[in-house]
């Protein structure tokens, strides 16, 4: 028997076709799930006109709802709290949370009789992603007697041991005590509500409370477009190795690790390394390359459009990035898309979307075990470049399999049916290894 479609409300404040990060996280996972279920989505007016030129129609398929009455100056507000663009994202988070709670007041007062009179069958939250952000809908979705679903929910990765001088460097003051968001008022409210609580990353799963862990589910958070990644990266298995670098040129994302590490290959010529990306150490890193004499070697390219990233990546055999705090770990899935083998801090997001028969991890630890044990593990490679091809094509195959869009939304859809069921929820994916 066919199953009726359901028709879901989908809450995504941060949702937008032309932006990255969370806004391309909501707006894909929101708009994956139109093809699942009959989904009206609903986002802040910011992104009305680049959901608009992606081709849906307002009213009919998505609402904007206009809070910039208080998020405008909220944002001004972050922006000069957080002491320097591109850094203090804990500060930003902070400051913006603060005023979400008006967004869900208007947002009820739109859709609140319509809930009411059971128009939908569910309500899905999808961003904010981060737990700090409490939800209103909730409990008064429960008084309305449709299920309230929440997430993915992540971030809030602790740093790692050994990395202080990087979280000061990115002006992570905030980060010292963002443990308080768990004492906010209406956090106990909203998960006892939610019908189901999606989370993003083993380290939010940890940390929702053990009364509510039978209505929890981990889901990575991100996911690619196939039609994004059309490309296979050449493995032929031989040196010399080509490797990539892809992100902000921060110290936490650790590009300059990724050069230490390689330097032996790179000067051997054994190795060729590409940079993708920008931010305010990349003066630094170049003048790195210049001391080590390897400018020969490595390629800086800049900020380059999504689809030349692409291109550029698809070129190298190696995803070489020792990033210690990542959340979701999006540019990893998208190596393992183009068939790019990534090499990886066993450190949240990416230590859980990669598995030994995917990609290799390298141990956590201080700055220098980790520029260590991703020395050791490069030189091995060089040492047996055959590794790579089979390597390669399973990555490729579990992203394609289990970490597209369309994967995600019919995984949020079964999670939505054993909510409507009263059936034990779904675990999606094996938890890793």
């Amino acid at each position: 028997m066919v199953e009726r479609r359901l028709k879901a409300l989908v809450i995504a404040e941060a949702a937008n076709p032309e932006w990255v990060s969370v806004p391309l996280v909501g707006w894909s996972l929101a708009h994956a799930l139109r093809e699942v279920a009959d989904v009206h989505i609903v986002t802040q007016v910011r992104n009305r006109e680049a959901i608009l030129r992606a081709g849906l129609v307002e009213g009919r398929d998505f609402t904007a709802i206009d809070s910039e009455k208080l998020a405008a100056p909220m944002w001004r507000a972050a922006e000069k709290l957080s002491m320097g663009k591109g850094v203090g994202w804990t500060m930003k988070t902070a400051i913006t949370t603060l005023g979400y709670g008006y967004f869900e007041r208007l947002v009820w007062r739109a859709f609140g009789p319509a809930i009411r009179a059971g128009e939908y069958d569910i309500v899905h939250r999808v961003t904010p992603l981060t737990p700090t952000a409490n939800s209103l809908l909730a409990p008064r979705c429960a008084r309305a007697g449709v299920p309230f679903v929440l997430g993915p929910l992540n971030g809030g990765v602790p740093w790692p041991k050994g990395f202080d001088s990087e979280r000061r460097r990115e002006k992570e003051w905030l980060s010292y005590i963002r443990g308080a968001y768990k004492a906010l008022p209406g956090r106990g409210a909203m998960l006892r509500h939610a019908s189901a609580i999606i989370c993003g990353s083993l380290h939010t799963l940890g940390e929702i409370p053990q009364q509510y862990r039978d209505k929890t589910v981990w889901l990575p958070e991100n996911a690619i477009d196939p039609a994004r990644f059309s490309l296979t990266a050449p493995q032929p298995g031989t040196l010399p190795l080509r490797g990539c670098f892809i992100g902000r040129l921060v110290p936490y994302k650790g590009a300059d690790m990724a050069i230490e590490a390689a330097l032996p290959l790179l000067r051997a010529g054994q190795m060729v390394l590409d940079i993708i990306g920008d931010g305010p150490q990349a003066e630094a890193l170049r003048a790195l390359v210049d001391h080590e004499d390897v400018a020969q070697a490595v390629r800086f390219h800049g900020w380059l459009p999504h689809e030349q990233v692409q291109v550029t990546a698809a070129q190298a055999q190696l995803l070489v990035f020792p990033s210690v705090r990542e959340f979701g770990g999006g540019v990893v899935l998208e190596a393992m898309a183009l068939g790019v083998v990534p090499v990886i801090a066993d450190y949240a997001g990416p230590g859980e979307l990669v598995d030994d028969t995917t990609g290799f991890r390298i141990p956590m630890g201080c700055r220098a075990d980790l520029v260590a044990g991703l020395r050791t593990r490069l030189q091995a490679i060089a040492a047996d470049p055959t590794v790579l091809p089979g390597i390669a094509a399973a990555a490729q195959a579990r992203v394609m399999h289990d970490f597209t869009w369309a994967a995600k939304a019919a995984q949020v859809e079964r999670i939505w049916r054993a909510v409507l069921a009263r059936k034990p929820l779904p675990q999606e994916l094996p938890l890793p290894r």
